[in-house]
């Protein structure tokens, strides 16, 4: 049950804590440091997936071919690589992706223009969420 809400979109979840974290996505507030190079997170766990950039730690392992990766993430989306499960190919080159979402993504990048433009800069945004966000720093 998703008992709290964010007080901005109503968006629910199970844990205030996870509201909280939420929230910054709206206020584009970064409060999460990283003490080696200062570049800053909404998350405290985006942190510290980071800091594996500097460390080189890499602690997922593919036990088909022992590649290895910073998030476990990038470790089930290399699995695919074996299972050969990728039903979506792009008409213009014909890679394929596991995923419809990692197919519209990779097909802006035949064209170099994402959907959601900055009427200030120019910028350009694959999701509107994220050019949301980014017309707050202006």
């Amino acid at each position: 049950e998703r008992r709290h809400q964010c007080p901005t979109c109503g968006k629910g979840f199970k844990k205030k804590s996870h509201v909280r974290n939420h929230v910054l996505t709206h206020t584009g507030e970064r409060p999460f440091a990283c003490a080696d190079c200062a570049k800053a997170f909404g998350s405290h766990a985006n942190l510290l997936r980071h800091r594996l950039t500097h460390t080189g730690e890499r602690p997922y392992e593919c036990e088909l071919c022992h590649k290895r990766f910073t998030q476990s993430s990038t470790l089930r989306q290399h699995l695919f690589v074996h299972t050969r499960r990728s039903p979506y190919a792009c008409a213009e080159c014909g890679v394929r992706f596991h995923r419809p979402y990692r197919l519209l993504m990779h097909r802006y990048h035949h064209t170099g223009e994402y959907p959601y433009k900055c009427d200030r800069c120019g910028r350009s945004f694959l999701l509107r969420r994220l050019l949301d966000v980014h017309q707050l720093t202006h």
